[in-house]
Protein backbone atom coordinates (compact mmCIF):
# COMPACT_ATOMS: atom_id res chain seq x y z
CA UNK A 1 0.00 0.00 0.00
CA UNK A 2 1.70 3.54 -1.16
CA UNK A 3 -0.08 6.93 0.61
CA UNK A 4 -1.86 8.97 -1.54
CA UNK A 5 0.29 11.92 -2.70
CA UNK A 6 0.02 15.60 -4.67
CA UNK A 7 1.17 15.75 -7.95
CA UNK A 8 5.14 16.00 -8.32
CA UNK A 9 7.39 16.01 -11.08
CA UNK A 10 9.23 13.29 -9.11
CA UNK A 11 6.29 11.24 -8.09
CA UNK A 12 7.48 8.29 -10.26
CA UNK A 13 11.04 8.31 -8.41
CA UNK A 14 8.85 8.18 -5.11
CA UNK A 15 7.05 5.50 -6.00
CA UNK A 16 9.97 3.63 -7.41
CA UNK A 17 11.72 4.26 -3.91
CA UNK A 18 8.98 2.66 -1.90
CA UNK A 19 9.20 -0.34 -4.29
CA UNK A 20 12.69 -0.56 -3.49
CA UNK A 21 12.92 -0.16 0.12
CA UNK A 22 10.38 -3.26 1.31
CA UNK A 23 9.21 -6.44 0.10
CA UNK A 24 5.46 -5.82 0.08
CA UNK A 25 2.52 -7.39 2.21
CA UNK A 26 3.53 -10.23 5.44
CA UNK A 27 7.08 -10.98 3.70
CA UNK A 28 9.82 -9.72 5.79
CA UNK A 29 13.34 -9.56 4.99
CA UNK A 30 15.83 -12.18 6.74
CA UNK A 31 18.64 -9.73 7.76
CA UNK A 32 21.28 -12.79 8.19
CA UNK A 33 20.19 -13.34 4.34
CA UNK A 34 21.41 -9.73 3.84
CA UNK A 35 24.48 -9.15 5.88
CA UNK A 36 25.66 -11.89 3.39
CA UNK A 37 24.71 -10.28 0.02
CA UNK A 38 27.18 -7.35 -0.17
CA UNK A 39 29.01 -7.55 -3.66
CA UNK A 40 28.04 -5.90 -7.15
CA UNK A 41 28.98 -8.09 -9.96
CA UNK A 42 27.75 -6.76 -13.41
CA UNK A 43 28.64 -8.80 -16.91
CA UNK A 44 28.65 -7.82 -20.14
CA UNK A 45 24.92 -5.42 -19.32
CA UNK A 46 23.33 -3.73 -21.75
CA UNK A 47 20.27 -1.89 -22.30
CA UNK A 48 18.57 -0.14 -25.15
CA UNK A 49 15.53 2.29 -25.08
CA UNK A 50 14.85 2.56 -28.53
CA UNK A 51 16.04 -0.04 -30.80
CA UNK A 52 17.12 1.72 -33.59
CA UNK A 53 19.10 3.95 -30.88
CA UNK A 54 22.63 3.41 -29.73
CA UNK A 55 22.58 1.45 -26.01
CA UNK A 56 22.30 3.88 -22.64
CA UNK A 57 24.40 1.27 -21.35
CA UNK A 58 26.63 -0.74 -23.21
CA UNK A 59 28.42 -4.12 -22.72
CA UNK A 60 29.15 -3.38 -19.54
CA UNK A 61 30.84 -5.06 -16.80
CA UNK A 62 32.33 -4.18 -12.98
CA UNK A 63 32.86 -6.20 -9.63
CA UNK A 64 32.26 -3.72 -6.74
CA UNK A 65 34.36 -5.87 -3.69
CA UNK A 66 31.98 -6.22 -0.30
CA UNK A 67 32.20 -3.69 1.78
CA UNK A 68 34.10 -1.30 -1.23
CA UNK A 69 32.68 2.48 -2.29
CA UNK A 70 32.92 2.94 -5.86
CA UNK A 71 32.12 5.40 -8.02
CA UNK A 72 31.18 6.24 -11.64
CA UNK A 73 31.76 9.14 -13.54
CA UNK A 74 30.78 10.45 -16.78
CA UNK A 75 29.32 13.33 -18.51
CA UNK A 76 25.15 13.71 -18.31
CA UNK A 77 23.85 11.03 -20.79
CA UNK A 78 26.45 8.59 -19.77
CA UNK A 79 24.52 5.46 -18.54
CA UNK A 80 25.40 5.88 -14.98
CA UNK A 81 21.34 6.25 -13.40
CA UNK A 82 20.37 3.82 -16.05
CA UNK A 83 22.89 1.35 -15.03
CA UNK A 84 21.92 1.52 -11.29
CA UNK A 85 18.05 1.77 -12.30
CA UNK A 86 18.72 -1.32 -13.68
CA UNK A 87 21.40 -3.05 -10.50
CA UNK A 88 17.64 -1.84 -8.69
CA UNK A 89 15.28 -3.72 -10.59
CA UNK A 90 13.63 -0.12 -11.54
CA UNK A 91 14.37 -1.16 -15.23
CA UNK A 92 15.26 -4.41 -16.75
CA UNK A 93 18.40 -5.24 -18.85
CA UNK A 94 17.88 -6.74 -22.64
CA UNK A 95 21.33 -8.56 -22.14
CA UNK A 96 23.87 -9.47 -19.55
CA UNK A 97 23.63 -10.32 -15.89
CA UNK A 98 23.35 -8.83 -12.35
CA UNK A 99 24.55 -10.57 -9.23
CA UNK A 100 23.96 -9.47 -5.58
CA UNK A 101 26.38 -11.23 -3.60
CA UNK A 102 27.05 -13.63 -5.73
CA UNK A 103 23.52 -14.28 -6.15
CA UNK A 104 21.92 -14.51 -10.02
CA UNK A 105 19.64 -11.61 -10.05
CA UNK A 106 17.80 -10.97 -13.38
CA UNK A 107 14.58 -12.49 -12.22
CA UNK A 108 14.41 -11.39 -8.96
CA UNK A 109 11.96 -8.41 -9.09
CA UNK A 110 12.17 -4.62 -7.58
CA UNK A 111 11.55 -4.77 -4.39
CA UNK A 112 12.55 -8.37 -3.50
CA UNK A 113 16.76 -7.20 -4.07
CA UNK A 114 19.17 -6.43 -1.41
CA UNK A 115 19.43 -2.87 -1.96
CA UNK A 116 18.49 0.68 -1.46
CA UNK A 117 18.69 3.16 -3.62
CA UNK A 118 19.20 7.25 -3.09
CA UNK A 119 18.17 9.70 -6.04
CA UNK A 120 18.99 12.90 -6.79
CA UNK A 121 15.74 14.04 -6.05
CA UNK A 122 15.68 12.39 -2.70
CA UNK A 123 12.49 10.98 -3.72
CA UNK A 124 10.91 12.38 -0.27
CA UNK A 125 7.12 12.52 0.04
CA UNK A 126 6.31 16.02 0.30
CA UNK A 127 3.54 15.58 2.08
CA UNK A 128 4.28 13.40 4.67
CA UNK A 129 6.08 14.65 7.75
CA UNK A 130 9.63 13.47 8.21
CA UNK A 131 8.43 10.95 11.30
CA UNK A 132 4.92 9.58 12.32
CA UNK A 133 5.24 6.51 15.05
CA UNK A 134 1.80 5.22 14.14
CA UNK A 135 0.93 6.19 10.71
CA UNK A 136 2.94 7.19 7.07
CA UNK A 137 5.54 9.23 7.21
CA UNK A 138 8.95 9.18 4.88
CA UNK A 139 11.18 7.54 8.00
CA UNK A 140 8.20 4.86 9.14
CA UNK A 141 6.80 4.05 5.59
CA UNK A 142 9.45 1.16 5.05
CA UNK A 143 8.84 -0.30 8.04
CA UNK A 144 4.95 -0.04 8.12
CA UNK A 145 4.93 -1.85 5.05
CA UNK A 146 7.02 -4.85 6.46
CA UNK A 147 4.36 -4.78 9.11
CA UNK A 148 6.99 -3.54 12.25
CA UNK A 149 5.09 -2.18 15.19
CA UNK A 150 4.58 1.56 16.39
CA UNK A 151 7.48 0.36 19.39
CA UNK A 152 9.61 -1.16 17.07
CA UNK A 153 9.58 1.92 14.14
CA UNK A 154 10.21 4.25 16.48
CA UNK A 155 13.01 2.52 18.42
CA UNK A 156 14.86 1.80 14.97
CA UNK A 157 14.24 5.33 13.51
CA UNK A 158 15.97 7.32 16.47
CA UNK A 159 19.10 5.07 16.15
CA UNK A 160 19.40 5.36 12.72
CA UNK A 161 18.61 9.58 13.67
CA UNK A 162 21.27 9.63 15.58
CA UNK A 163 23.74 7.58 13.09
CA UNK A 164 23.09 10.45 10.54
CA UNK A 165 22.79 13.26 12.99
CA UNK A 166 19.11 13.89 12.43
CA UNK A 167 17.60 16.01 15.27
CA UNK A 168 14.10 14.50 16.26
CA UNK A 169 13.03 17.98 16.67
CA UNK A 170 12.22 17.87 12.90
CA UNK A 171 10.21 14.55 12.74
CA UNK A 172 7.19 17.11 12.64
CA UNK A 173 8.28 18.77 9.37
CA UNK A 174 7.53 18.32 5.80
CA UNK A 175 10.26 18.38 3.34
CA UNK A 176 9.76 21.48 2.33
CA UNK A 177 10.12 22.74 5.54
CA UNK A 178 13.69 21.65 5.45
CA UNK A 179 17.02 22.98 4.68
CA UNK A 180 19.15 20.83 1.60
CA UNK A 181 21.42 18.99 4.44
CA UNK A 182 18.64 18.23 6.61
CA UNK A 183 16.28 16.40 3.48
CA UNK A 184 19.91 14.64 3.04
CA UNK A 185 19.85 13.41 6.28
CA UNK A 186 16.20 11.88 5.81
CA UNK A 187 16.90 10.45 2.66
CA UNK A 188 19.92 8.90 4.17
CA UNK A 189 17.92 7.73 7.10
CA UNK A 190 15.17 6.26 5.28
CA UNK A 191 17.73 4.33 2.97
CA UNK A 192 19.25 2.96 6.34
CA UNK A 193 16.14 1.96 8.51
CA UNK A 194 15.88 -1.18 6.30
CA UNK A 195 19.76 -2.41 7.44
CA UNK A 196 20.13 -3.32 3.77
CA UNK A 197 23.75 -3.41 2.69
CA UNK A 198 23.97 -2.22 -0.94
CA UNK A 199 23.48 1.04 -1.52
CA UNK A 200 22.84 2.72 -4.54
CA UNK A 201 23.37 6.11 -4.95
CA UNK A 202 22.04 8.77 -7.75
CA UNK A 203 24.04 12.19 -7.51
CA UNK A 204 22.25 12.62 -4.02
CA UNK A 205 24.05 16.08 -3.15
CA UNK A 206 23.94 17.36 -6.28
CA UNK A 207 21.47 20.27 -5.22
CA UNK A 208 23.44 21.09 -1.51
CA UNK A 209 25.48 24.42 -1.50
CA UNK A 210 29.34 24.47 -1.94
CA UNK A 211 29.75 24.64 1.78
CA UNK A 212 27.18 22.05 2.76
CA UNK A 213 28.38 19.24 0.12
CA UNK A 214 31.65 18.70 1.14
CA UNK A 215 30.59 17.87 4.87
CA UNK A 216 27.94 15.84 3.58
CA UNK A 217 30.36 13.69 1.45
CA UNK A 218 32.52 12.98 4.86
CA UNK A 219 29.06 12.14 6.71
CA UNK A 220 28.31 9.39 3.89
CA UNK A 221 31.72 7.82 3.80
CA UNK A 222 32.01 7.45 7.73
CA UNK A 223 28.58 6.25 7.75
CA UNK A 224 29.31 3.67 4.95
CA UNK A 225 32.84 2.83 7.16
CA UNK A 226 30.49 2.27 10.15
CA UNK A 227 28.26 0.15 8.38
CA UNK A 228 30.64 -1.77 6.40
CA UNK A 229 28.42 -1.42 3.39
CA UNK A 230 28.98 -1.76 -0.24
CA UNK A 231 28.42 1.26 -1.95
CA UNK A 232 28.11 2.30 -5.67
CA UNK A 233 27.69 5.88 -6.38
CA UNK A 234 27.18 7.66 -9.51
CA UNK A 235 28.64 11.40 -9.78
CA UNK A 236 30.06 13.80 -12.25
CA UNK A 237 32.02 16.04 -9.49
CA UNK A 238 35.44 14.84 -9.33
CA UNK A 239 35.45 16.07 -5.64
CA UNK A 240 32.36 13.77 -3.83
CA UNK A 241 34.78 11.05 -6.20
CA UNK A 242 37.66 11.62 -4.94
CA UNK A 243 36.43 12.48 -1.18
CA UNK A 244 34.46 9.08 -1.05
CA UNK A 245 35.50 6.55 -3.45
CA UNK A 246 37.99 3.91 -3.15
CA UNK A 247 37.92 2.92 -7.21
CA UNK A 248 36.77 5.40 -9.65
CA UNK A 249 35.16 4.09 -13.19
CA UNK A 250 34.97 6.52 -15.99
CA UNK A 251 31.94 5.93 -17.94
CA UNK A 252 31.13 7.46 -21.45
CA UNK A 253 28.43 6.44 -24.06
CA UNK A 254 27.27 3.38 -21.68
CA UNK A 255 30.72 1.81 -21.92
CA UNK A 256 33.34 1.67 -18.67
CA UNK A 257 36.40 3.27 -20.14
CA UNK A 258 38.18 2.18 -16.76
CA UNK A 259 38.49 1.82 -13.27
CA UNK A 260 40.81 2.68 -10.77
CA UNK A 261 41.73 4.94 -7.89
CA UNK A 262 42.37 8.64 -8.52
CA UNK A 263 46.11 8.47 -8.80
CA UNK A 264 46.34 5.34 -10.88
CA UNK A 265 43.74 7.00 -13.52
CA UNK A 266 45.66 10.41 -13.63
CA UNK A 267 48.71 8.19 -14.10
CA UNK A 268 47.90 5.95 -16.07
CA UNK A 269 44.69 6.80 -18.55
CA UNK A 270 43.61 4.81 -21.57
CA UNK A 271 42.40 7.81 -23.50
CA UNK A 272 42.89 11.80 -23.16
CA UNK A 273 39.18 11.73 -21.86
CA UNK A 274 39.59 10.26 -18.93
CA UNK A 275 42.34 12.72 -17.97
CA UNK A 276 39.90 15.50 -19.04
CA UNK A 277 36.81 14.37 -16.90
CA UNK A 278 39.04 13.76 -13.82
CA UNK A 279 40.83 16.89 -13.90
CA UNK A 280 37.31 19.10 -14.98
CA UNK A 281 36.71 21.90 -12.05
Amino acid sequence: MVPEQAPHRHARERLAAAAVYARIGRETVNMEEVHGMSGIRLLNVTKRFDKSDAPAVDQFSIDVAPGSSSQLMGASGSGKTTLLRMIAGLEEQDSGDIYLGGKWMNDVPVGQRPVQMIFQSLALWPHLKVMDQRGYSNLSFPLKIRRWTPTEIWNRVRGVSQRVGLDEKLYDRRPDELSGGERQRVALARAMVTETKIYLMDEPLSSLDPISRPKMRKEIRRLHDEMHATTLYVTHSVGDATDMADRIGCMRDGRLLQIGTYRQLLDAPLEPYITDLLTAS
